[in-house]
């Protein structure tokens, strides 16, 4: 970042440490734009079709992705499937979840002995399907997700997906370890109050007069 601002500042950019002090003082001064440069390389597995839908929604930034296709891929030995932890916590409700996931999958496979097009018969899988994409997004677009997605009134599936983003990036290296301590932070974090209009608690809500 702190080199791609140099060249546009006339700065010196043979010399790292400046450039790396550089980029930090373009994050602190709100400079986004140039949080777009730094790519990030994703294969996200083992999530929801529902959980990846809404990761959908995060745009900014000509963010680019492919998911596993429905159309090839072959479900009908069956698929996995994400279990919320309400249903895994009740008793009863898993035997019910999982028989409905076997009847899909004993649903596709006599379909597909009918002669049905598989793209057709994927029409009976559920959002609670797990899935995989490959995604390319950038650091600007990664910190304004988690402003939205780590706040705890945040889909549950999407805030351990956040968590699994900044423990892989944190592991990456030092530089991106300092940049998910100190800009991943949920929107209340970011103001220093909640502006959501049921608020978890976490943050007070500001007065508005």
């Amino acid at each position: 970042m702190g080199k791609e601002a140099g060249v546009c500042w006339g700065a010196d950019v043979s010399d790292a440490k400046k450039n790396y002090k550089r980029g930090l003082d373009c994050l602190q001064s709100g400079h986004g734009r140039v949080a777009e440069y730094p790519q990030v390389y994703m294969v996200l597995d083992d999530y929801s079709a529902r959980v990846i839908r809404e990761f959908y929604t995060h745009i900014g930034g000509s963010p680019t992705r492919l998911q596993a296709s429905t159309r090839y891929i072959d479900y009908e030995n069956g698929f996995d499937y994400v279990t919320p932890v309400s249903i895994l916590a009740k008793s009863g409700a898993s035997t019910i979840y999982e028989n409905t996931m076997q009847e899909i999958t004993h649903s596709l496979q006599a379909l597909e002995e009918l002669g049905i097009p598989r793209e057709d018969c994927a029409m009976l899988l559920p959002l609670g399907m797990a899935t995989r994409i490959v995604v390319r997004t950038n650091l600007r677009n990664l910190i304004d997700m988690s402003h939205q997605r780590m706040c705890s009134r945040a889909y549950w599936e999407f805030q351990n997906l956040m968590d699994d983003i900044c423990t892989a990036l944190s592991e990456y290296s030092d530089e991106w370890a300092y940049v998910i301590e100190h800009y991943f932070k949920p929107k209340c974090e970011l103001y220093g109050y909640c502006i959501e209009k049921q608020s978890c608690g976490r943050r007070a809500k500001k007065d508005i007069q």
